[in-house]
């Protein structure tokens, strides 16, 4: 199979589809690897680290979609990469259809297959390609927080730890999943006084017992964190459902119950956000302020740390990619039940249910195109 990796262009990503490393494993099995020039740089790999283990480099972005049957990406394509795509040519990325109707039509009219990194999902629930980069999201929303709770960036002019004889700053994760773990414990080794709320009361067990013991559990309904907001300096938002939209669990009201310089960062703005006053930022424009609450939302925070969040992407994608480029879409997916989950749209047809059903499409099964 031809394997392409474009250059991302999405506004200060600098990850890249797949490292050197992956790209040896590809062309060991004869595959032929296309990287576009400079594709890695940003993330610590050089063009002739892509040629030395045996990928051949393009000029430019529309030479990788025009030769590739397989296009390995990190981010959804954005505008001026949709003419480029091919009928029935097989996308594997992060999609995140179900907050993105112009995104979602735009594949269909292009009748490419597009396998979702976010919906390849195990028979225990487990997201094995959304984990890595939800484990740096986590950990990230500290760090970019505890900065956006200085005084210059718009917070309270609170340090997250205190100092003896100083309270440290209290901060609200909402949602117990991979995100939400990670950034309690990130949180809690800083010293802050950390709640983490969920509705699953075995999560909340669980998490009791192996976290820090200044990570408290709270059940997660309006009135509980309602009763929160008043003392809360840092929320984190990090609720999800696979491949639908997220719910707004901050209502725009709710911010009249924080203190001004509050912070708020959405790590759920891929799926449309968990606060209902978030929309989408940028790494260089990463803030905004409503009624005094500051608001972080960047759609891409990993790509702030390319070089890592490359590296655990690839290794999570890399096994899946291979079985891709090996047997073909359709056979790689009616071997396994997990990568077949991954897809969300099939030549036109929207193969996802949750994403037809925000969108008002036409629902296909996803064993109607394997059969």
């Amino acid at each position: 199979m031809i394997v392409g990796i474009p250059k991302e262009i999405k506004n200060n990503e600098s990850r890249v589809g797949l490292t050197p490393a992956g790209v040896k494993e590809l062309v060991k099995r004869g595959h032929t690897v296309y990287v576009q020039h400079t594709a890695g740089e940003n993330s610590g790999f050089s063009d002739q680290e892509y040629i030395d283990y045996g990928a051949k480099i393009l000029p430019t972005i529309a030479d990788v979609y025009a030769i590739a049957d397989m296009i390995v990406k990190v981010k959804e394509p954005i505008e001026p990469e949709y003419e480029l795509i091919k009928e029935g040519q097989l996308l594997f990325t992060y999609f995140h259809f179900a907050c993105d109707e112009t995104l979602t039509l735009a594949m269909k009219q292009r009748k490419a297959v597009c396998l979702a990194y976010e919906t390849v999902q195990l028979d225990d629930g487990s997201l094995p390609l959304l984990i890595p980069m939800s484990e740096v999201a986590g950990r990230m929303s500290i760090q970019e927080g505890a900065r956006f709770l200085e005084k210059p960036q718009g917070g309270k002019g609170k340090l997250m730890g205190g100092v003896p004889g100083v309270r440290p700053a209290r901060v609200l994760v909402l949602g117990a999943g991979t995100v939400g773990t990670q950034a309690a414990i990130m949180a809690a080794g800083m010293g802050a006084e950390v709640m983490i709320t969920d509705i699953n009361l075995k999560r909340l067990r669980y998490l009791s017992d192996v976290l820090p013991k200044n990570v408290k559990t709270i059940y997660s309904n309006s009135h509980n964190i309602n009763m929160e907001l008043g003392h809360i300096d840092l929320i984190i938002g990090s609720v999800l459902i696979p491949g639908d939209k997220a719910p707004h669990l901050i209502t725009r009201d709710m911010l009249k119950l924080m203190k001004p310089g509050t912070v708020l960062v959405d790590v759920a703005i891929d799926q449309g956000g968990c606060f209902e006053t978030s929309h989408p930022t940028t790494h260089s424009e990463p803030t905004y302020i409503i009624d005094g609450v500051v608001h972080y939302a960047v759609a891409n925070i990993p790509g702030a740390v390319p070089y890592t969040s490359t590296i655990a992407l690839s290794n999570a994608t890399l096994p899946y990619a291979l079985r891709l480029a090996d047997k073909g879409w359709k056979k790689a997916c009616q071997d396994d039940p997990a990568l077949a989950k991954g897809l969300n749209m099939v030549e036109g047809k929207v193969t996802f249910e949750a994403v037809a059903k925000v969108f008002g499409l036409e629902y296909t099964p996803v064993k109607e195109v394997l059969a």
